[in-house]
């Protein structure tokens, strides 16, 4: 598992080096966690770190999905970011100033459309979820952030896919099982 959320060259050069499907991004685990997460007539977004990333992530999501780079997606809301780094998530920062943000780019995203779940699209936004929820809550209600709304944390997506692919592989005709 590549553990960078981003359109990362590592993943398709360690999959040319397996003949099977074991090798993930948690950037591609998450797209996956997300759509199967929809009910029809919901959307799903990437709220993320830098501005930099918006388009980076916009353009990763269509290409992983083989959508054209101009057509819309029925499905896909968009990315907002915080305007921080990585690192800013736990080091350096003033940790309301980060949940502030953090809450910014979210409400940002629920505004966009009838999103439902929510990507957070940085490892380092891991154990963030309850400050994605305090944003929904506040937008939304207390219904729709602790009921409704999926919040899809990579890192756990990109394990529960690696997984899902050791399962797969073991299940296969003609694979002995160990």
């Amino acid at each position: 598992m590549v553990a960078c959320f981003s359109v990362h060259p590592l993943v398709s050069e360690l999959q040319s080096l397996s003949p099977s499907p074991s090798v993930t991004g948690i950037f591609e685990a998450s797209v996956l966690a997300a759509l199967s997460l929809l009910e029809p007539g919901q959307k799903w977004g990437i709220v993320t770190t830098g501005k930099f990333w918006e388009e980076h992530l916009w353009h990763g999501v269509k290409e992983f999905l083989g959508t054209d780079a101009e057509a819309n997606n029925a499905k896909f809301a968009g990315v907002e970011s915080t305007g921080l780094d990585a690192s800013d998530f736990h080091h350096g920062v003033d940790p309301e100033v980060v949940r502030q943000k953090l809450k910014k780019a979210t409400k940002r995203l629920l505004d966009r459309s009838d999103v439902h779940v929510i990507v957070m699209g940085c490892a380092g936004m891991a154990g963030l979820e309850d400050t994605i929820r305090e944003a929904a809550q506040e937008q939304r209600g207390d219904e729709f952030a602790y009921s409704t709304l999926h919040v899809v944390d990579g890192v756990r997506a990109g394990i529960m896919q690696v997984d899902h692919m050791i399962r797969y592989q073991r299940l296969r005709p003609g694979q002995k099982k160990t």
